[in-house]
């Protein structure tokens, strides 16, 4: 019997501990860029940094050498030399002992190159020389630019008929052109392949040179021996994972091999159409011949760069992360082709939430939720587990982003599929270092000379336990959301285009309408690319991609190019059982201009079906085709129906599969508050909450509602998240989630507070008797404007007797993150809005003893800094840059609060 009850209880654990929060591996921390400025880095100070990163939280460090400091160049170590790679080898040691993984950068700055970068591997560019000729008598033609690295690549000629085209190349001797032309009038076209010229931006010492041809693969397999010298030399151990930063390659429109390329890929000789390539007027034929061209670029740059770059760290144990936005690839195919994509946050996202302090110095932000998601979607099609952002790039102004504003955008980037983010970034600062330390040019600094490091492990925490269940199951996005590369790559002027995410609302507006009318209506997506859509199979009418990840169906939006290929697949798709919904119109025609009535030919075959059988949508085979005038109708003839989530509630979300029912991570970016029962389309024999915030989790009661839904009670303030997760077996074990009711009597805590600096520079000493919780920016205490650091508020409070469950402490203005205290006791760390916390069961009738510790920004120091002129911008190449623009100095700015900024109060609550 004993050995009964002892199994019972045993399997009453396991439930248990099965519906608790995941385990949190290494790469559910946080990760960070780790900035080495001139690599200055020693033993002492490596360790002492290593150390502080592990306590804080994070997870992993990515090692990106970066210009110096100025009059440190005795301790500048160059990029991968002998000395270099010990520093290296002793970061992994120390990492190891930390439980920390240590990255690496594929190259100092950005982009790839440096030293061992020849011009004949450096970065090349098109340049066309154009003569008008008569024919009948012998021509003579210095072809030169004037620039020696230029190369002649062709030398065409054309008559004006447009009948006659020859190659002259054969011809030119010494640069000179003699030709004898026949009778009428020629243009001569000559093709130089040239060189950018660019330069590594920001490179460390040892890094500097010019940036790699990345579209030439012998230049890339080049560039990357480097690296197997200096690692096979040194016997040092390769990173786990190699990275490279955004693509910003300016410029670099040619590669010497393009023109076989062009003809291997596309079938026809691009020099014989060089007068309509680079015509300034755009004819249908210059437009179908430069989208030959931007196609030609997409796949070189995949086959000559990202796939070779990510074989060579395969053959070394290690994987790729990549940044594929700037560059000129379809940006699916390039994020789908490494191991880790990685987005970017670009900016400060205003989603009005509650109490959420603004800043006049900030930066809009550029990467929306249309442009995070190409690299999840890449991700989620192919099968990887991971997805990696660049988190924070720019916010606010420097020294003025705290964690309550990281917060509303890091949830962004786990709604668009984010699971293991890196701070942008962590500089290595020497511990003797003079405040404010070593530093990088852009926001955010995410370090221990910050101030706001001191709460930061909470918002580590934070992001440890969404990341521990995002990395967990399988994407559920409802449809797959085809990318019209040829409509956008067919209507954009110019040669070559480059997708950075500042320029993407003017590159690709229609796309991304697209995917905020399918999310606002309810649903998810994820793109994809024609490649990928080749490799889809159905599977009882769902569409499937890389075994795990299902679609409800595909959405075309309004897609007027599209070649034959992906039509045939579409078609062939449906006739297998799956939906193919077409939005505004069919597809009109083939993208291109290489075989081209024969290519339109097939086309035609598909698209005759689609016209014969009308404009409302037929079934077709097993499957079905819908066209609609719009995403709400068509989204509702395809009898899928939202997420009320988003429709009637205004939240952000994203869902995911696990192995015993389904999660969804749900975030109140708004102004409004939730306190009520929302419908979930998913059904469930359980179902709990998780709070991110403080780790609460707890099994809730749920309504069913008609056709397989639930109803489940959300209580979401302004700027809250929660986890919500179904199971397809009943829980047992488990607490109840404790809903809150506040009740009318709640008391003011506005008289009898105290003020004393725990920790401040310039230092404060003494207690101040302060009565009403204020900034202590207001108060008569000397340096109180101008210091950074930290100060308790403490009032002591007599509890009166009610018959609340709980009290709940609302702290209200928060400038800018709190730790409270109760009774002497930690109750918790307040960082983001609300600033609230429930403190009842640390509460005793009676006197009660109430501490909270703010900590503020550093802005108001280094503002005084400026004023009185101390130097400690000290670093090489670029220092502080400006979001406006200006030169960096900060003296003008106004004194920001700081501390408690109103007043207290204490909520009696019931639980429900």
């Amino acid at each position: 019997m004993k050995k009964l009850i002892l199994a019972a209880c045993a399997m009453a654990n396991i439930a248990a501990f099965a519906q608790d929060w995941p385990n949190a591996t290494t790469e559910c921390r946080p990760g960070s860029r780790w900035w080495w400025l001139g690599s200055a880095v020693d033993e002492k100070n490596l360790a002492y940094n290593i150390e502080q990163y592990a306590k804080a939280g994070l997870g992993t460090l990515e090692v990106t050498p970066i210009y110096g400091v100025q009059g440190n160049e005795a301790n500048e170590i160059p990029f991968l030399s002998e000395k270099w790679m010990q520093m290296l080898a002793y970061t992994y040691s120390q990492a190891d002992k930390n439980g920390i993984t240590v990255e690496m950068n594929n190259g100092t700055g950005w982009p790839f190159g440096g030293p061992e970068v020849s011009i004949e591997d450096a970065a090349s560019k098109a340049v066309f020389m154009q003569m008008d000729i008569t024919g009948g008598k012998t021509s003579r033609h210095k072809l030169s630019t004037g620039n020696p690295h230029d190369k002649l690549n062709k030398l065409m000629a054309y008559s004006n008929d447009g009948k006659t085209v020859k190659d002259l190349t054969g011809m030119v001797k010494n640069n000179i052109a003699e030709w004898t032309a026949p009778k009428g009038k020629w243009q001569l076209v000559a093709l130089f392949t040239g060189k950018t010229g660019q330069q590594v931006k920001r490179a460390a010492p040892g890094g500097e040179g010019y940036v790699l041809d990345h579209l030439n693969s012998k230049a890339v397999a080049n560039y990357l021996d480097k690296f197997d010298r200096a690692f096979s030399k040194s016997k040092v151990p390769y990173p786990k994972t190699f990275f490279n930063d955004s693509y910003e390659v300016y410029g670099a429109d040619w590669t010497p091999s393009l023109l076989d390329e062009f003809e291997k890929r596309r079938g026809y000789k691009l020099q014989n159409h060089f007068p309509d390539f680079i015509s300034t007027e755009r004819t249908e034929k210059t437009r179908r011949l430069v989208t030959d061209y931007r196609l030609t670029l997409s796949e070189i740059l995949l086959d000559n760069f990202l796939r070779p770059w990510t074989r060579w760290a395969h053959s070394h144990g290690s994987t790729t992360r990549n940044q594929a936005h700037g560059s000129p690839a379809n940006l699916i195919d390039a994020y789908a082709c490494v191991d880790i994509p990685e987005c970017e946050g670009f900016g400060l996202s205003n989603f009005n939430i509650k109490g959420l302090r603004t800043d006049s110095l900030r930066k809009k932000n550029d990467s929306d939720i249309s442009m995070l998601k190409y690299a999840s979607s890449a991700a989620h099609i192919t099968g990887k587990k991971l997805v990696s952002s660049e988190t924070f790039t720019w916010l606010t102004e420097h020294f003025r982003t705290s964690l309550s504003q990281c917060k509303p955008d890091m949830d962004l980037m786990f709604v668009s599929g984010v699971n293991h983010m890196f701070f942008h970034g962590t500089p290595y600062s020497p511990r003797e270092a003079a405040w404010p330390g070593w530093l990088f040019y852009a926001s955010i600094n995410m370090s221990p000379s910050n101030s706001i490091w001191r709460d930061a492990p909470a918002f580590f925490e934070y992001i440890t336990r969404c990341q521990s269940f995002l990395q967990n199951g399988s994407p559920d996005s409802d449809f797959l959301l085809y990318l019209p590369i040829f409509d956008i790559w067919d209507e954009l002027p110019g040669r070559m285009v480059a997708f950075d995410i500042h320029k993407m609302d003017r590159y690709a507006p229609k796309f991304i309408s697209a995917v905020n009318s399918i999310i606002n209506l309810g649903y998810d997506v994820d793109y994809i690319s024609d490649a990928l859509i080749n490799k889809l199979e159905t599977d009882n009418g769902m569409l499937v991609a890389a075994q795990k990840a299902r679609y409800k169906a595909i959405i075309i939006p309004s897609a007027k190019l599209m070649p034959e290929s992906t039509l045939k697949k579409l078609m062939s798709l449906a006739n297998e059982g799956a939906t193919i919904i077409f939005v505004g119109n069919y597809p009109e025609s083939v993208p291109g201009y290489g075989n081209l009535d024969l290519r339109q030919a097939e086309f035609n075959k598909f698209k005759s079906t689609l016209q014969h059988n009308g404009n409302k949508g037929f079934n077709f085979g097993k499957g079905r085709i819908i066209l609609a005038a719009d995403y709400k109708t068509a989204l509702e003839n395809s009898g899928i129906e939202g997420e009320e989530l988003r429709t009637l509630h205004g939240l952000h979300f994203i869902r995911r599969k696990l192995d015993d029912g389904q999660l969804y991570f749900v975030s109140c970016l708004q102004e409004k508050d939730i306190n009520q029962i929302v419908t979930f389309n998913t059904a469930g024999k359980s179902w709990m909450l998780y709070n991110p915030i403080n780790g609460e989790k707890g099994i809730i009661n749920p309504v069913d509602m008609d056709e397989g839904k639930t109803g489940i009670r959300l209580q979401l303030k302004s700027g809250e998240s929660l986890f919500v997760r179904s199971f397809n077996k009943p829980v047992t074990g488990v607490p109840q989630w404790n809903y809150i009711t506040e009740l009318p009597d709640t008391v003011s805590l506005q008289h009898g507070w105290k003020l004393e600096f725990i920790q401040s520079s310039p230092a404060i000493t003494g207690t101040f008797e302060i009565d009403r919780p204020v900034s202590w920016t207001n108060l008569d205490i000397p340096s109180a404007k101008t210091n950074t650091g930290t100060a308790r508020y403490s009032t002591e409070i007599n509890l009166p007797d009610t018959k609340a469950d709980s009290w709940i402490l609302d702290l209200g203005d928060v400038r800018e993150s709190a730790r409270v205290y109760v009774n002497s006791k930690y109750a918790g760390t307040l960082w983001a809005v609300p600033f609230r916390i429930d403190i009842g069961q640390m509460l005793k009738t009676g006197k009660n003893l109430i501490e909270v510790e703010v900590t503020n920004l550093p802005a108001n120091r280094i503002a005084d800094m400026d004023r009185r002129q101390i130097k400690w911008r000290i670093f090489k190449n670029a220092n502080m840059a400006r979001l406006n623009g200006e030169k960096s100095d900060y003296s003008s700015w106004g004194t920001i609060p700081s501390g408690l900024n109103s007043n207290v109060f204490l909520i009696p609550v019931k639980y429900n």
